[in-house]
């Protein structure tokens, strides 16, 4: 009886968000903001897409009413979705860039709440109460709990910021891995395990650049991934032997300019194609009818939609050249 009515909350749910795919942003209606004669005529249009007014908005306006989206539908999924570690695959990322956050503002002794994010699975005030009470930590997720305690501890020891953030990432997705366990949907587990290979990637190409050393690499990564971590870093002792580690994968293509900006080219191409590899991963999930991976698959089209708005509308604001703004657009597979 419990899997018939999961069945059914999936079935209803996948169908209405397959109705609000066809209301989301394309790339045709980029290309009309970014054609649209003003900023306040760009903004307008977003409009169609459910989007809030922002044509009186300045920067800081459209990042908020951005977020303030954002934090909507995830809330609204959160109670509708029949598991509960679906949606908390998306949110926790929003939870470890809190705990970031708030663990070198505490060690600087300033404040950070104008940088936290209330699109997680605990609401930005509870997180700053919890952390600054004594004995309050009890009340976050375990995982939450332990990864605070752990990091704040690390950086307390070291004075290095960066190490307090490599134990939040190893931490946020090992949490990650539990959440697509927990589904019981393999789609999901790929999901997670491309976006470890994407953060590998991305460590091993920066880590060259940057002239630091193998340890300083597999610091820099974290397990779980299709390819394992030692294995990533002998083959970034070499640029053609990365984009080899890579072949006929996801992640293939952005290997390949991943090497490329090994040997000194644009880290911008390379960049952007890890993240279109996640999105053309995800864009599998149209392939199924209902269940965990269409709830995925809007959530990840939700935040692709909305980087691309910010960056357009801040674009805009700027006065950068529509052009340039549409080279740096992600393919939002919409």
């Amino acid at each position: 009886m419990a899997k018939k009515v999961k069945d059914t909350a999936y079935l209803m749910l996948s169908s209405m968000l397959r109705a609000r795919e066809a209301g989301m942003l394309t790339r045709e209606r980029m290309d009309r903001m970014l054609s649209a004669p003003s900023f306040q005529e760009s903004a307008k249009l977003l409009c169609d897409c459910g989007y809030e007014d922002m044509s009186a908005c300045d920067n800081k306006g459209v990042n908020d009413a951005l977020s303030r989206r954002r934090a909507e539908v995830f809330a609204e999924l959160a109670n509708m979705c029949p598991q509960s570690s679906v949606v908390d695959i998306f949110r926790a990322k929003y939870d470890y860039h809190n705990l970031k956050a708030l663990i070198k503002a505490r060690a600087m002794d300033v404040g950070c709440e104008g940088i936290l994010s209330d699109c997680g699975r605990v609401a930005k005030e509870k997180l700053v109460e919890y952390t600054s009470e004594e004995g309050a930590l009890g009340s976050l997720p375990p995982d939450m709990q332990e990864a605070y305690t752990e990091a704040a501890e690390l950086l307390a020891r070291t004075g290095n910021p960066q190490l307090a953030d490599f134990e939040l990432d190893r931490r946020y997705f090992a949490l990650l891995t539990a959440l697509a366990a927990e589904s019981g949907s393999a789609f999901l587990a790929g999901y997670v395990r491309t976006l470890i290979d994407s953060a590998n990637l991305r460590a091993a190409v920066r880590t060259v650049r940057m002239g630091k050393d193998t340890g300083f690499m597999l610091g820099a990564m974290v397990p779980g991934g299709s390819i394992d971590c030692e294995i990533l870093a002998k083959a970034a002792e070499s640029a053609d032997s990365l984009a080899a580690a890579f072949g006929a994968a996801t992640l293939e293509q952005a290997a390949n300019l991943g090497a490329q900006a090994m040997k000194g080219g644009a880290m911008t191409a390379f960049e952007l194609e890890c993240d279109n590899a996640v999105s053309a991963y995800l864009a599998g999930a149209k392939m199924i009818p209902f269940g965990a991976e269409p709830v995925a698959e809007y959530m990840a089209l939700l935040e692709n939609e909305i980087t691309a708005a910010r960056m357009i509308l801040t674009g805009r604001l700027a006065g950068i050249e529509p052009e340039v703004i549409r080279e740096r657009l992600r393919d939002i597979n919409a």
